[in-house]
């Protein structure tokens, strides 16, 4: 008998490197491993020792290494999904783009505005791609928000919401003492001040003012600890935003984004999660999630198959070259944010975005 056979293809396999394997960027290497059949998973990169050997084992990555060099050096590697601490991202990147590597990175690119416009300069200088990881651009329920405020269908925005809350975590909140105030804005509300500019297109923030406490941990605010905060926002087009957040929902983790406006209003999110409910003498419950990876598994996955369908489109000339994803320019804004936010705690006073560009932290 003569086989039938099927066309060979001669598609060069994407590889991907992932840089750090802390809960984030073992995320990413698994959704590289398991969910990403059109690429590969090439190696697995941590200085801490045994860290990446371990992941590598776990998921039959062929490589690993405790050098990041070892990496960069890498002529098979395609692309790097960066989940290392925040205070490297920005020396990552800028590393990355000279060695000729598209580039992952995980939110916040940097924390000081020069430090990410070297890292950007690199960036434009090699011509790589740079997508950064604000997820909720690939989450369902965020993206039909933003096709309706895109598409007219709520008018001009008027007044917009975006809110993070983060799960009670049993024994109280972990590390309090050192946490610094940068980190509800820079970590946390960074997200939010991302979903606000894309739920705003064409308008760019121009002043914030925030109000600020340690309310889930007051024992711990002369340490600087700042867990409560609510930002307001006023933008080039006269809309007026707010973004929340809180270290401490003992229902769940929490994530909401809404946009009124002159035609109507839409909004995203939902603390209950699940489909299941159950109604007793105490009322009606539904669970609700609890991580950030179990609430935004599809936007986590997504956003990297994205990336990698990009670069794939940017590699063979096909309109997958031309799929939007969060740039180093959204980066910026956001971070711009996030820089005043935080003079505006400690002022107490309504900042011009002008003005905030110092550095947020000493890593």
């Amino acid at each position: 008998m003569a086989y039938q056979s099927l066309p060979e293809t001669s598609v060069k396999p994407l590889r991907l490197a992932v840089i750090g394997t802390g809960w984030i960027g073992a995320f990413h290497a698994r959704t590289v491993a398991q969910h990403l059949p059109d690429a590969l998973l090439h190696v697995i990169a941590d200085p801490a020792p045994g860290r990446a050997a371990e992941l590598a084992a776990e998921l039959g990555c062929p490589n690993y290494t405790e050098v990041i060099a070892d990496v960069l050096a890498d002529d098979s590697v395609d692309a790097v999904v960066i989940g290392a601490p925040s205070s490297f991202h920005a020396g990552l990147i800028a590393q990355a783009a000279a060695a000729g590597k598209h580039i992952f990175c995980e939110k916040p690119a940097a924390h000081a505005l020069s430090d990410l416009d070297a890292a950007l300069d690199a960036v434009e200088a090699s011509g790589v791609l740079l997508q950064i990881g604000f997820n909720r651009r690939f989450s369902r329920d965020f993206a039909v928000v933003a096709e309706q405020v895109h598409s007219g269908v709520i008018g001009t925005p008027q007044l917009l919401r975006s809110l993070t809350r983060d799960p009670e975590v049993a024994g109280g909140l972990p590390n309090a003492a050192k946490i610094r105030s940068h980190v509800i804005f820079t970590e946390t509300l960074i997200h939010d001040f991302d979903t606000l500019n894309w739920l705003n297109p064409g308008a760019e923030a121009v002043e914030v003012h925030v109000m600020s406490d340690a309310l889930v941990a007051p024992e711990h605010r002369g340490s600087g600890l700042l867990d409560t905060a609510v930002v307001s926002l006023r933008y080039s087009n006269g809309a007026i935003a707010v973004a929340e957040a809180n270290f401490s929902a003992s229902y769940g983790y929490d994530v909401r984004g809404e946009v009124f406006g002159s035609k109507g209003m839409v909004q995203a999110g939902n603390p209950v999660q699940l489909a299941a409910a159950s109604f007793d003498s105490q009322g009606a419950h539904a669970p609700t999630e609890r991580l950030n990876i179990e609430l935004f598994a599809q936007a986590y996955r997504e956003q990297l198959s994205v990336f990698a369908r990009k670069i794939r489109g940017l590699r063979e000339d096909t309109a997958d070259a031309a799929l939007a994803v969060p740039t180093g320019a959204d980066a910026r804004a956001a971070l711009r944010i996030a820089l005043a936010a935080l003079e505006s705690a400690e002022s107490g006073l309504p900042v011009k975005l002008e003005s905030a560009t110092r550095l947020a932290v000493n890593p």
